[in-house]
């Protein structure tokens, strides 16, 4: 199964970016090789290499390896956490539904 490539608009391209760079330091911080956190996560070292550069390609799977063995996997329970425009749009449908009833 050959993998397409992502493409994302440079702004949205910049948050991964910034994603990869919190994830390098936080290795570093923990004085983790990437050969360590590789083999924990159960990933190729390229493909840390990958992550750390903020590439949307690597599956969300790799992603949270790496999220884990740094003990950071509750971050992950914060992606699309907070809904704020979802929710107002649940409200407004809810307001609407009381001016009906």
């Amino acid at each position: 199964m050959q993998s397409k490539k992502q493409i994302l608009l440079p702004k949205f391209q910049k948050i991964f970016e910034q994603i990869g760079e919190n994830i390098k330091l936080a290795r570093k911080r923990r004085k983790l090789t990437t050969i360590q956190v590789a083999e924990r996560a159960g990933i190729d070292r390229s493909t840390l290499y990958h992550i750390e550069k903020g590439n949307p390609s690597v599956s969300i799977g790799a992603y949270f390896n790496v999220f884990r063995v740094l003990g950071l996997q509750d971050d992950f329970l914060k992606l699309a956490g907070d809904d704020e425009f979802g929710r107002k749009l649940q409200d407004l449908k809810l307001i609407g539904r009381k001016g009906n009833g």
